[in-house]
């Protein structure tokens, strides 16, 4: 039976320890809600952890997977009276438990490096993948990452990717965190929030284009996720800005660890308080946003965007059910068919709305769902609500 340095155990025991077992956490849990079983929930989850770290039960793969299947939404530790650390906790146990064996190393190297990333999509189109990636889809079993992966580069759209700056001696307000595939696959949007912020008054350097190391913490590797992580504090303390900002909130938890005296958010809070030095053009049409699980209960950003959205004239914005989708992060991939199961109710949602459009912030759930989308033979196009923002900002109105 593997062992746990002692000191991580006690830590980790520590963590557990703070549950008071009261259940509140079930109803919030998309895997409890998708299969009803005690181990698929917070709870269950951090009984596990604490037997794992005490020495009172082996590891064996039944154990682990419940771990496996956890979304890392934080829903739970949003409604926990007890106010448990689970994203802690969950990073802390996968830490010991190394990464999953069903991990897709390959594809994950590729989407944390953009410039792999870039020549894979190049490679793509090339080949006329759009063209034939349904029929190579069908070959392969639904709990196959490459299946899903497919589905997700049909749907992709690489966008230039924002220039990185360099900021003054004096600093430079804002720097905007790129990331890795948000690199690409959301560089309107960071393009949107670099104009957005402007318009607002803030001064913004970009940083240069690399993972965070998130989906390498949650996945269990912690030598990877450190010297990501040490890479963000350089590329930080050499931007001379005073606050960091990215437009994938998926990334804030890891930013947040990367550099816990800084600043680190999204750009709602800082452009819903610019006020009437934003102004939009108004845009008769009907949008079903979607608030991915980071931005509900770690950036906590929801009703600063929505008030922004409201700001745009004849603009009406129909909010999705807030369950998770099932991306979470390397989730669709590790679990294909779990994570489809769990984006069923938001397509029936989009569906029943019959929206223009399909508004989210976080890239992993915007991919996952056009490619949801794409399955049923729906045509909803997809955006970054930044990128709407902007779109009908109206110029010359900073401060």
């Amino acid at each position: 039976m593997p062992t746990m340095p002692e000191n991580k155990s006690e830590r980790l025991a520590a963590l557990a320890d703070q549950c008071v077992q009261c259940g509140l956490c079930l109803p919030v849990c998309p895997t409890y809600a998708l299969d009803g079983n005690e181990a698929e929930s917070p709870r269950g989850r951090i009984a596990i952890a604490a037997a794992l770290a005490r020495g009172l039960a082996p590891v064996t793969a039944e154990l682990r997977e419940p771990l496996d299947h956890c979304l890392g939404c934080l829903s739970c530790e949003r409604a926990c009276p007890a106010q448990v650390r689970f994203g802690e906790l969950l990073v802390e146990t996968r830490a010991l438990l190394g990464p999953a064996p069903r991990r897709p190393r390959l594809l994950l190297a590729m989407a944390g490096r953009p410039s792999w990333l870039r020549l894979a999509q190049r490679l793509a189109r090339r080949l006329g993948l759009s063209r034939w990636h349904r029929q190579l889809a069908r070959q392969l079993p639904g709990r196959s990452a490459l299946r899903a992966a497919l589905g997700i580069a049909s749907v992709a759209t690489a966008g230039p990717a924002p220039t990185p700056t360099v900021a003054s001696a004096t600093g430079a307000g804002l720097a905007l965190f790129p990331g890795c595939v948000a690199s690409i696959e959301d560089s309107d949007a960071q393009q949107a929030a670099i104009r957005l912020l402007a318009a607002a008054g803030h001064a913004v350097t970009v940083l240069p284009s690399f993972c965070c190391g998130a989906l390498d913490a949650h996945g269990g590797e912690v030598r990877a996720s450190a010297q990501s992580m040490q890479r963000v504090r350089e590329a930080w303390q050499g931007s001379g800005a005073d606050g960091l900002v990215t437009v994938t909130p998926g990334c804030l938890g890891q930013l947040r660890a990367a550099l816990p005296g800084a600043q680190v958010s999204d750009p709602y809070h800082l452009l819903d308080a610019a006020g009437a030095a934003l102004r939009f053009r108004p845009l008769p049409m009907r949008v079903a946003l979607h608030l991915p699980c980071t931005q509900l209960n770690l950036a906590r950003s929801s009703e600063a965007l929505l008030a922004l959205l409201h700001r745009v004239p004849e603009l009406e914005v129909v909010p999705l059910p807030p369950r998770c989708c099932g991306a979470a992060g390397s989730h669709l991939l590790e679990f294909p068919e779990r994570a489809a199961r769990l984006r069923a109710p938001a397509l029936e949602s989009i569906e029943t709305l019959a929206p223009q459009w399909v508004l989210s912030s976080n890239i992993g759930c915007r991919l996952h769902l056009a490619a949801g989308m794409a399955e049923l033979g729906r045509a909803v196009p997809t955006m970054h609500p930044l990128a709407l923002l902007a779109q009908q900002l109206i110029e010359g109105n900073s401060r």
